[in-house]
């Protein structure tokens, strides 16, 4: 289905319902680039969504991936999306507060919904990383986003960036093409010390 080494996968391939959330193509591939990715790696998704990170994980890492969502039909699309692109991740029914700590330790995590529990979300999601392990969280919230490197400062992590990313896409109108615009995400970067 997707027989390239580059992260982004063309929002159109994936399954996708109105009510699940997708971490669009161009955001999921600059949030794949900053966790900095092995093949080999094991990796977390919290707030899987339709599975579009999750998907693209098992492919960039071929390890063990784990995607936890509180939305029984986000668990059920991401399935559908990792069987849909011949990949295979522990899908994951339940709040991340409660699913985290009985997973491993990973090389990356991504937290794509901290569901107003930005602060303990995190700190679990770096509590399972290795050491040198990279954590990616990606906002279009800005009090989540300030609620996030309040907690990634605290948690002395190190290399932290903070990125926006304003995307806009091109359509055909009648007259020419037109630039629309996505919303803005805020991502936010770290390796553990």
């Amino acid at each position: 289905m997707w027989d390239y080494s580059t992260p982004g996968i063309p929002d159109e391939l994936f399954e996708r319902t109105e009510e699940v959330p997708i971490t669009k193509e161009d955001v999921r591939a600059l949030a794949i680039s900053k966790l900095r990715l092995k093949e080999g790696y094991s990796a977390i998704d919290v707030g899987c969504g339709s599975g579009s990170i999750t998907v693209e994980l098992c492919l960039q890492t071929k390890g063990q991936v784990y995607a936890i969502d509180f939305d029984n039909n986000a668990v059920e699309l991401t399935k559908k999306n990792l069987q849909k692109f011949g990949t295979a991740a522990q899908v994951i029914l339940g709040k991340a507060q409660e699913v985290l700590p009985a997973l491993p330790q990973v090389d990356a995590v991504v937290v794509g919904g901290t569901w107003g529990d930005t602060k303990q979300v995190i700190q679990m999601s770096v509590d399972r990383l290795k050491k040198g392990g990279r954590i990616v969280i990606d906002t279009i919230l800005i009090e989540t986003m300030y609620q996030a490197l309040a907690t990634v400062n605290e948690m002395n992590l190190e290399q932290v960036d903070v990125t926006q990313v304003t995307i806009a896409k091109a359509r055909k109108v009648t007259t020419g093409t037109m630039m629309l615009a996505r919303n803005p995400v805020m991502m936010i970067s770290a390796t553990k010390a």
